[in-house]
């Protein structure tokens, strides 16, 4: 009732009636107490009744009106309101006082009542929460209503739900805290009780309920009122009626106890007659009833038998004795004692029916079933229900024999449990025994009760049990099972646990045999006797040996549970009378079988007492006397030891052999342990073959095994002959026995740190140096240098000479003996102390070996390299120490400080062997190898930071060709670095060191390896303990930026940024700083190398990366790419640089004479300072204030200006001058900021009126000076660089001369760059169109080596200098435009004035461009790789190009043209076009030509011939019906728009054919926004887009927004959406609001992931815009519900919005109105309103744009016609609803095209018999194509469609052959 589905009808909230019962009965001699406590007194009814009848009728207080009424709302259906009522009730209750609460009792108990029988378990927990708090407030005044409550309160008690039964109980508790008072209350209303029992007996489902309730639910309700109340009546009677109350003297009991208690009588006897006993509920369907009824029927068999008579009794039989077909297990507990009850008060009953019918073969069936689930419960009761059979009521032996045959049978069903199975194995045992030893209770005489005894031995112990446990796997026993049999662990070890239960079980019934009647053993032993010895003799046989390993197994259990209890019918009965036949036999055949047994006699019963056993049939040793036994059972033991077993043990070449090593050493006896041992090894080592070293080998494995499980103390003891022998084996040479190394490993030991060592240390330490020999030789033969090289260094140790002459497979041979004697032999090499160099020296030799297998594994990578297939043991032999040195990892970090301390430095050695000389691998190779070497030395041998850091220096250590620039210093502790400027080493050592410190430092950090700090303390921002070392290696960090470049990595890539991520956590003020004393390292070294006369610098801006390449000054190099990266990332600040830059101003001096070192690295250092030493100017032009430091700068700065002044003009200048540096210097002190893309150039820093004013003389200097042009490269630079500068920092002091002079010798230098790109262009032209048949690759090769660089830096200066004139003009444009004219003539930079230069500068970097696309284009005709060679020639130049595609971006449309018109003149096989495609497309891109390549491809003058192919306008003709053939693009689009997207679904996310697929289609996508409505090219473009294009490109699309997230975050804004994802739909919004993505393409290089995420949602978001019909033709396509849904998501949250008001303003700006048609438009409502009228028609149609426009499709409704037929109603509105999805447009456009469709239709056009509109729905064309037939018109369109679907010619109306009229 109110419990869920599937719920037990018995919960532990409803215990039985017998234990609550127990638990209410108390067990002392005074008055009862209810619940089992003790208690005298009781409530007096009388006092209640009068308490609460003393006050006059008068003073009679009313019911409070406010419980009266949550009362009233107890009786409503809705239990929601039933538990809001019950709460509020409580609550008040509480608050109330008790006179108040108690007049409402009556009215309570009648709700009570009702409450208790609902069907929802919370309201009865929330009632009895109620009662609680009721009687809590009202106390004694409860007395006058206790019996109308006590029925259902005791009836609740037994509630089938836990919760509310415990609430029920602590109610009655809260009434009678005193246990006493609750057993009085209960008598004072027994009648009351028993009363309300039996009405509920008598209840139906239909009776208990006034109110429509599920039948269900009431059927439910009434079952488990009837189980709860014959639980009731059977505790009640058992409290009431049980003996076990007090005293025996029953006079002795309280009256009211026994008023109560015969009333109860009385009562169970009435409803004992009312209810024919029970056997209507016995019956039931519902098992809770079943259960309850039996514990009924219980209760009243042993409390009134006497109520039974003879017919009750046949009645009640049937019920009760065969209740055994119940199969219920919840109601097993009582059927059990119910039958167990009523056959011990009733015996007879068994003969008043047919027992074998009704009672025993529904129990045989009930046992062959496992008792239906209740073994736990069924099987203990089992021996209860043997004692209570009656004897003559069965036949003895077949009952007996019947039980325990369906008993077993029901095995099966036990085995799942392991406890059930327990359970089984021990009622079994308990039965068995039982019978055995009852048997004299169903037999008479000694004969029959041995017969009965007999038989039950017979048939069940042997053929039932022993036939069943010999049937039994061996292999589960051992828990180990067959590769077919794929059974879980868990499965098996319940299996083993299965075998040992029934090991124990037959054992225990063994023991009782012997107990109850020992001769009944002798008839197992002689079976079991006879099994064994068929085993023995039949030894090859695979049942016979499964048959001995469960016989084993037996006698393992008798031994757990039999002989260790002290049992000794095992060895008297069982086992010892068969140990001298079974020897004699063994004796004469070979058993396996015999020898394993005889084995597990020995480990059960010791060795002494099996030789006696064995010996006991040969001579008469029991006779001797016992004064003498022990001592001569000693001596006889061993010499019968030795005569017999040692020889006959120490057989070879038998199948039984090691069982008989085992055997020999099972009998080992401690007293006599040593002669034992000598024997065994003096008869082994007799005999020197492989045979008898298989033997030697196996008795010492199992000897020293023997003697750990012994614990025998071997330490001492050795033998000359073991030793000899040992020795002989492991000086052997090959070919090796396959015992060999087997038998020096197991003699020497190791295997564990056992102190068992059969080896004298003498011979352990000669064993190991000729392992070390033999390992030594396999080193010494490798490929490998540096192995062969740390060869060396192990020789070198001992001054070992190999003689070397072996041949390479005896070599092998010998170091695979080393390894195994090894494998197992290893712990006692640790202890040897006579040669402690011997261990590490081993050990050395194992780690060399195991970094050669590293070594082989890059080799194993080439798949033909010949080195190692010839190698290939040697590499199996390698693989096999790897795995070894796996398993010896422990073993080596636990060796001694000195063997660790040796071995660490025979390793660094190996390492710097694999650095400086391995010749067959790579740098970069050797490198990483090196590092895995020594993070193994690390992990392995250096157990502290000071091993660590002594490692490293021994490691790092100073070489004869390492380090090459700087030299550590250590003197007196203290650690220095040493310049080594004048350097002859050879550079390769250095470049394989820098890259193996780089691979260290990968692993390690720059803590450990430069700063010297242990890994503990790797955070330098940590306080430095004292307890520990500084190791700081400054040099190394100079050595390794000086170094430069190294296979796999560079100072500036890899070392640098992770030196500086160290030490930016440093104190920068710390005279410890790493940083600073590597700057001062390398700014000491600049200063004393110099630099080449030869370097100069190109750009004018801070340092570029390709010109720090150019550096060849490894110092100054160094010092400017730390400098440079310090101050860009801000780590070093202005006080830094000043420092530097006061520094080399004191050092640019000497006296009077200049320091040309100085001079020479000052101009590169300063164009790296500078910045920071700068007063910035900001965006706005705005200065900041000046300071003291400032003005010192400034001043310096004059300084050098003024002395520049004074040289002569550049032109004038030839050579060996310092001229050159000084200008280098000025010209590094005047830096330009570019801004992104070198779109624009400012001035870096704040300069004084005095340096401006120096600057220009200087310019007008050079204007003025000779007009013969100096040709040096040298002077070109400097006269560009000033140039820029001048412009940058003095534009607004410039005239007109200086203008010309600098846009003259600026379009000079971007000319000479423009003929020289040309030349190329028309070279590689030639050479891919000439045919020439040499290698094209080659020659592309020599013509792009052989271009000058100089031109491009003198370009890049001229572009530098046309960006600022640029930027200057428009600048000016803006303010002349509010000046006057007299002001606009003086201004020299009036835009009008420079139109002319600025446009032929402008076409030619235009032409710039277009050469190296056309160069790139033209290779790529021929090959990709021709196209690759041409693409990676503009990395070289990259900032070169960056300026160039940035003033090609800024290019009017006017100078495009006319670049273009030039270019195609030019006549190459390539044009403009095309160049710019091979620019977009390119497989080596630059980002910034990219996307200037995309941006004039884009624009409106470019783009119709970007797409459209030269032979397409002609074929634009409406007439074509073969719209297929009629538009072409061009090639270089097509392959991408054309190819397949499912090609590029599975492509990387990145991949350069996806991102060219994407931006094909982005580039198309801005066609069509550019292009016009009513262009045929667009409609065409768009019909091509849907026949040849698949829309699953927005699958792909789709791949890079991860909708998930969006799903996730769909009621977020834009600002809330997590990092990557907003970006993604700012960019989709972006792209629609702004009709454009050209944002998302500017920062699509270089291509990232989160680049190619903003790009898709862009191209998602301008093709919803743009090809909406197109999209949702798409969407609609999509299966994926999940996916559709969250697609949808994304568009109406972050697409949709923007969309939709960009079209209904699109509608409202469109002008579509005139005197016939308007339109009206509503934004809240999404909605369009288009009103068509003509003379006395009308129509209006409602448009409305859903949510998620464009993916859902418009809906148009016709709201009012006026005068219009209802199929030409019908047909406006399908041609509305045509029109606008299928429009890839906007919605403006479709409507237009609509109204002109109707208006063509009132002009009388005949309309489309196809599609029956006047206007095409898609390309927007009248019908024109007319049958010479039928005369009607097509649409060519429609009509191509019709042809090619129907595959006929016919006209669609006429059927006649087509022909156009």
């Amino acid at each position: 009732m109110g419990r869920q589905k599937g719920e037990s009808a018995r919960t532990k909230a409803r215990p039985s009636s017998s234990s609550l019962a127990a638990s209410l009965v108390p067990t002392g001699g005074i008055a009862v107490g209810f619940g089992g406590y003790v208690g005298s007194s009781r409530l007096e009814p009388s006092t209640t009744t009068t308490s609460s009848t003393s006050d006059s009728p008068s003073t009679v207080v009313e019911v409070d009106g406010e419980l009266a009424q949550h009362l009233k709302r107890l009786s409503r259906k809705d239990p929601t309101t039933k538990l809001k009522a019950l709460a509020t009730l409580s609550t008040q209750l509480s608050e109330k006082s008790a006179k108040e609460v108690s007049l409402v009792i009556p009215q309570w108990a009648f709700e009570y009542k009702k409450l208790l029988q609902d069907y929802n378990r919370d309201i009865r927990r929330a009632t009895h929460d109620t009662m609680a708090t009721l009687v809590s407030t009202v106390g004694r005044d409860l007395a006058p209503h206790l019996k109308s409550l006590m029925g259902p309160w005791w009836f609740s008690q037994f509630d089938p739900v836990y919760e509310v039964s415990q609430a029920a109980k602590r109610s009655l508790q809260a009434a009678f805290p005193a246990q006493d008072k609750r057993l009085d209350a209960l008598m004072l209303c027994t009648d009351e009780v028993f009363m309300y029992l039996g009405e509920n007996l008598k209840l139906t489902p239909q009776s208990m309920s006034e109110k429509a309730v599920a039948l269900d639910e009431l059927q439910e309700m009434h079952q488990q009122v009837i189980s709860s109340s014959l639980l009731a009546l059977a505790t009640l009677l058992d409290i009431l009626t049980s003996n076990k109350h007090g005293s025996e003297n029953l006079s002795s009991e309280p009256k009211h106890a026994l008023k109560a208690k015969s009333t109860a009588i009385s009562h169970a006897e009435k409803l004992l007659l009312a209810h024919k006993c029970f056997v209507d509920f016995l019956k039931s369907n519902n098992s809770a009833i079943r259960s309850a009824a039996y514990t009924l029927v219980r209760s009243c068999v042993e409390n009134i038998p006497h109520a039974f008579d003879e017919a009750n009794i046949k009645i009640l039989a049937p019920a009760i004795l065969g209740a055994f077909q119940e199969k219920d297990p919840t109601c097993h507990s009582s059927m059990w004692e119910a039958v167990l009850m009523f056959s011990k008060r009733f015996p007879e009953s068994w003969t008043s029916l047919n027992a074998h019918k009704i009672i025993l073969n529904r129990f045989w069936s009930f046992l062959r079933n496992g008792c239906f689930g209740s073994q736990q419960v069924s099987y203990p009761a089992l021996v209860l229900f043997l004692d209570c059979v009656p004897p003559k009521a069965i036949t003895t032996e077949k009952f007996f024999l019947e039980f325990f045959q369906n008993l077993w049978a029901g095995k099966v069903h036990s085995q799942s449990s392991n406890a059930d199975q327990l359970a089984f194995f021990q009622s079994y045992r308990e039965c068995f025994i039982w019978a055995l030893q009852n048997a004299q209770r169903f037999c008479e005489g000694v004969e029959a009760i041995h017969h009965f005894r007999r038989t039950v031995v017979d048939e069940v112990l042997l053929k039932l049990l022993w036939r069943d446990y010999l049937l039994v796997p061996s292999s589960i026993s051992n828990g180990k099972m067959s590769p077919e049999e794929n059974i879980k662990k868990s499965d098996i070890k319940h299996q083993t646990d299965h075998v040992q239960d029934f090991g124990k079980c037959i054992t225990e019934i063994l023991s009782g045999l012997f107990s109850v009647e020992p001769s009944l053993l002798s008839v197992f032993c002689s079976t079991f006797e006879k099994n064994c010895l068929d085993a023995f003799q039949q030894s090859e046989n695979i049942e016979s040996r499964e048959n001995l390993e469960k016989i084993i197994r037996f006698l393992l259990s008798v031994d757990l549970h039999a002989v260790r209890k002290g049992d000794t019918w095992p060895l008297s009965c069982l086992v010892g009378p068969m140990l001298s036949k079974s020897f004699q036999l063994m004796q004469t055949i070979d058993s396996l079988n015999g020898v394993k047994f005889m084995v597990v006699a020995v480990s059960m019963f010791g060795p002494l007492k099996f030789i006696q056993e064995v010996v006991r049939g040969q001579n008469e040793l029991s006779r001797q006397s016992e004064e003498k036994n022990q001592d001569l059972n000693t001596r006889q033991f061993l010499q019968y030891y030795k005569d017999t077993f040692v020889p006959w043990c120490s057989q070879a070449n038998s199948c039984s052999s090691m069982a008989r090593l085992d055997l020999l050493l099972s009998l080992l006896n401690e007293e006599c342990f040593s002669e034992q041992l000598d024997s065994i090894i003096v008869h082994a080592t007799g005999a020197r073959d492989s045979n008898s070293t298989c033997m030697l080998a196996v008795l010492m494995e199992k000897l020293r095994e023997e003697s750990i499980k012994k614990k025998l103390d071997m330490r001492h003891w050795h033998h000359e002959h073991l030793d000899s022998t040992v020795l002989s084996v492991a000086r052997s040479l090959p070919p090796f026995g396959s015992s060999d190394a087997r038998f020096v490993r197991a003699a020497i030991g190791g295997i564990t740190e056992d102190q068992t060592n059969l080896v004298s240390e003498n011979t352990s330490v000669l064993v190991f140096e000729e392992i070390f020999y033999k390992l030594l030789s396999f080193i010494g033969t490798s490929n490998f240098t540096w192995v062969r090289g740390a060869n060396t260094i192990l020789k070198s140790e001992e001054h070992i000479t190999i003689d070397g002459r072996e041949s390479s497979t005896s070599v092998l041979e010998m170091a695979n003996f080393a390894l195994e004697v090894l494998d197992g032999s290893l712990s006692r090499l640790n202890t040897l102390t006579n040669n402690p160099t011997l261990p590490p020296r081993v050990l050395a030799a194992l780690l060399m070996i195991d970094w050669e297998h590293s070594t082989l594994a890059v080799l194993d990578d080439e798949s033909n390299n010949e080195a190692y297939a010839e190698v290939m043991d040697r590499a199996n032999f390698c693989r096999s120490v790897h795995s070894f040195r796996r398993k010896i990892n422990k073993f080596i970090k636990a060796l001694s400080e000195d063997s660790r301390r040796t071995l660490r430095n025979i390793m660094v050695q190996a390492i710097r062997c694999v650095v400086f000389s391995e010749d067959k691998l790579e740098i970069d190779e050797a490198a990483s190898l090196a590092s895995i070497y020594a993070m193994d030395v690390l992990d392995s041998l250096c157990l502290g930071p000071v091993e660590e850091q002594t490692m490293f220096d021994e490691l790092l250590n100073k070489g004869d060709s390492w380090p090459l620039w700087v030299m550590p210093d250590i003197k007196d502790g203290q650690r220095s670095a040493t310049l080594n400027v004048e350097t002859t080493s050879n550079a390769s050592a250095s470049l394989r060191v820098a890259a193996f410190v780089d691979k260290l430092i990968s692993k390690l950090g720059i803590g450990r390896v430069i700063a010297g700090i242990p890994s503990a303390h790797e955070d330098p921002s940590k306080e430095v303990s004292t307890s520990y070392s500084y190791y700081p290696r400054v040099w190394l960090a100079a050595e390794m930026l000086c170094t430069w470049k190294w296979q796999g990595g560079s100072a500036i890539n890899s070392f640098l940024p992770s030196f500086i991520r160290y030490t930016r956590k440093q104190d920068p003020f710390s005279s410890d700083n790493l940083l600073d004393l590597v700057v001062k390292v390398l700014l000491d070294g600049a200063l004393v190398q110099g630099v080449d006369s030869k370097l100069i610098f190109a750009s004018i801006y801070p340092a570029l990366h390709d010109e720090l390449e150019s550096i060849e000054e490894v110092f100054l190099r160094a010092l400017v790419g730390v400098l440079r990266t310090l101050f860009e990332h801000n780590i070093w600040g202005r006080d830094k640089a000043l420092v530097i830059f006061n520094l080399l101003v004191d050092r640019l001096f000497v006296g009077e004479a200049v320091n040309s070192n100085c001079l020479k690295i000052f101009p590169v250092v300063m164009s790296v300072l500078i910045s920071p030493l700068s007063c910035q100017v900001d965006d706005s032009g705005d200065e900041k204030p000046n300071s003291s430091e400032e003005n010192q700068i400034h001043d310096v700065i004059e300084g050098w200006l003024q002395r520049v002044l004074s040289f002569p003009p550049l032109n004038t200048w030839n050579s060996g001058e310092d001229v050159k540096d000084w200008f280098q210097l000025i010209v590094s002190c005047y830096p330009l900021r570019p801004t992104k893309r070198m779109q624009q150039f400012k001035p870096q820093r704040h300069i004084s009126h005095l340096e401006r004013t120096h600057l220009l003389e200087l310019l007008r200097k050079q204007r003025l000076g000779p007009t013969t042009i100096n040709k040096l490269p040298i002077v070109q630079t400097l006269l560009s660089k000033l140039t820029v500068i001048a412009v940058g920092y003095c534009w607004t002091d410039l005239n007109q001369e200086d203008w010309d002079f600098i846009l003259y010798n600026t379009r000079r230098g971007i000319e000479s760059t423009v003929v020289l790109m040309e030349d190329v262009a028309e070279s590689v032209n030639e050479t891919i169109t000439s045919g020439a048949t040499s290698d094209i690759h080659e020659t592309l090769q020599h013509t792009l080596s052989a271009i000058d660089s100089s031109p491009f830096k003198l370009a890049r200066n001229a572009l530098i200098c046309f960006s600022l004139f640029c930027g200057l003009i428009r600048q000016e444009t803006v303010k002349s435009e509010n000046e006057n004219e007299n002001g606009k003539d003086l201004n020299p930079l009036r835009p009008e004035k420079w139109e002319f230069v600025t446009e032929k500068i402008q076409e030619g970097v235009l032409r710039l461009l277009f050469s190296t696309g056309a160069t790139e284009a033209i290779a790529g005709s021929y090959s990709s790789m021709a196209s690759s060679i041409i693409s990676s020639s503009r990395i070289d130049e990259c900032y070169f190009w960056e300026l160039v595609a940035s003033s090609a971006v800024k290019s009017s449309s006017l100078v495009r043209e006319r670049a273009i018109k030039s270019f195609e003149i030019w006549g190459l096989s390539k044009g403009a076009v095309s160049s710019l495609y091979a620019i977009l497309f390119s497989s080596k891109p630059v980002a910034c030509l990219q996307y200037a390549a995309y941006v004039i491809l884009s624009s409106e003058s470019v783009s119709e011939s970007a797409f459209v192919s030269e032979q397409t306008s002609s074929l634009l003709s409406e007439n074509d019906i073969d719209d297929k053939n009629s538009f072409v693009l061009k090639e270089e689009i097509s392959a991408f728009l054309n190819r397949s997207p499912e090609e590029v679904f599975y492509l990387d996310l990145v991949a350069p054919d996806r991102v060219n697929v994407f931006v094909a289609w982005s580039l198309l996508i801005s066609h069509l926004v550019s292009s016009p409505s009513s262009s045929p090219t667009k409609q065409k473009l768009i019909q091509h887009i849907q026949d040849l294009s698949r829309s699953s490109i927005l699958d792909c699309i789709f791949q890079h927004i991860p909708l998930e997230l969006y799903a996730s975050n769909i009621k977020k804004k834009l600002f809330e959406l997590p990092t990557g994802v907003s970006e993604i739909a700012e960019a989709a919004t972006r792209a629609i609001t702004d009709n454009s993505m050209l944002f998302a393409v500017e920062s699509l290089w270089p291509i990232e992931l989160d680049g190619m995420a903003s790009f898709a949602g862009a191209m998602y978001g301008l093709m919803l815009r743009t090809l909406p019909a197109y999209v949702r033709e798409w969407f609609n396509g999509v299966r994926d519900r999940a996916s559709s849904s969250q697609i949808e998501s994304f568009t109406r949250q972050w697409c949709s919005p923007p969309l939709i008001t960009n079209e209904l303003d699109q509608i409202k700006n469109a002008n579509l109105s005139d005197e016939n048609f308007s339109v009206s438009v509503s934004k809240s409502a999404n909605e369009v309103v288009a009103t068509y009228t003509k003379e006395e028609t009308g129509m209006d149609l409602v448009v409305r744009l859903p949510l998620s426009y464009s993916l859902k499709p418009v809906d148009v409704e016709c709201t009012r016609s006026l005068g219009i037929s209802d199929v030409k109603q019908r047909k406006w509105l399908l041609s509305m609803i045509s029109f606008i999805r299928n429009q890839n447009g906007a919605l403006a456009e479709a409507i237009r095209i609509w109204k002109n469709n109707i208006d063509k239709e009132f002009e009388g056009v005949e309309e489309c018999p196809i599609c029956y509109s006047v206007i095409h729905p898609s390309n927007h064309t009248l019908p024109k194509l007319a049958c010479k037939t039928c005369k009607h018109k097509f649409h060519s369109g429609c009509l191509y469609k019709w042809f090619t679907t129907s595959n006929k010619s016919n006209c669609p109306l006429c059927q006649s052959p087509w022909r156009s009229q």
